[in-house]
């Protein structure tokens, strides 16, 4: 596992960055400051945090990295629908003091507790004891998801461990999988634009779509103002990543990689790895680190 190798114009690569993480301040378990520690620890140079669909960690980030020999860069990743697909939209290097996308991302806190109102009763309906306030509660300052009821699910016994919580009841399909209607793919690009960031379509293949699909998504991602692609990423396919790569090429995308780091339990990722690979596209970093 290593940086992704980038040689814009022969004469090296660019530092080795990390460009999508999570903190507690989303899904994720650690602080932003124990994050930028971890990413210093694994020699990461440029960092960005990335929470589910808020920004609230970003200061805290920016705080810890006074001191610190690692440069940070604002980001999110916003929760999105293209069609009937959810999709998500990394934004990097905006200002997360806009107006705007402070408005935007106020609409998504309302989406998501009113998502986690509607988990708590269906799961209530299923003889589940009601976690609403306990899933609140470890949420926390930050967004509440779909893994904060599966925290909450461990605690009360209910299941043995958050994994079995999401194939029994949380994950795709099942009763507490509730489906709401995120900004569109559009909207996404739109704000991050406005609030002079850089806008990534993440992970394109996670979406349990085909490839053919995959095409699509990034054809529309590109056509609707979308400026880069992640083409690196754990769980990729290897056979996948030169595919991403060519339709970058042909879509005239910036290339992006980084290691979605939730949780240490997660063991097929840690903060500043994923799959090393050489690319002739532009980096995301070309641009953001020209500000």
């Amino acid at each position: 596992m290593s940086e992704l190798s980038y040689k814009p114009d022969g004469s090296g690569e660019l530092p080795y960055s990390d460009l999508h993480c999570h903190s507690c301040y989303s899904d994720g378990e650690l602080t932003p400051a124990e994050l930028l520690q971890g990413a210093s620890e694994q020699g990461v140079e440029v960092f960005a945090l990335t929470d589910h669909d808020t920004v609230a960690g970003v200061q805290e980030l920016r705080a810890a990295a006074i001191d610190s020999s690692v440069r940070v860069l604002s980001g999110t990743e916003l929760t999105c629908s293209w069609g009937r697909n959810m999709v998500h939209i990394i934004g990097l290097g905006f200002d997360e003091t806009d107006s705007l996308l402070g408005e935007y991302l106020r609409g998504l806190d309302r989406l998501r507790l009113e998502r986690a109102e509607l988990i708590a009763q269906r799961l209530i309906k299923r003889n589940i004891p009601d976690l609403l306030s306990r899933a609140l509660e470890l949420a926390g300052a930050g967004q509440i998801g779909r893994p904060h009821f599966a925290q909450a699910m461990v605690e009360a016994g209910v299941v043995k461990n958050e994994v079995q919580a999401f194939n029994r009841y949380l994950g795709a399909g099942k009763v507490g999988d509730v489906k709401v209607e995120w900004p569109s793919m559009e909207q996404g690009i739109d704000i991050i634009r406005q609030s002079g960031g850089v806008s990534v379509l993440a992970h394109p293949t996670k979406y349990k779509m085909t490839f053919t699909k995959v095409r699509l998504m990034v054809e529309s991602f590109s056509g609707q103002g979308g400026e880069a692609i992640e083409i690196s990423y754990p769980g990729v396919e290897s056979g996948h990543t030169p595919q991403l790569d060519k339709l970058a090429a042909k879509h005239k995308l910036m290339v992006s990689a980084g290691s979605d780091f939730h949780k240490r339990q997660f063991h097929w990722t840690g903060i500043g790895k994923y799959p090393g690979y050489c690319s002739n596209n532009a980096h995301v970093l070309s641009k953001l680190l020209q500000h």
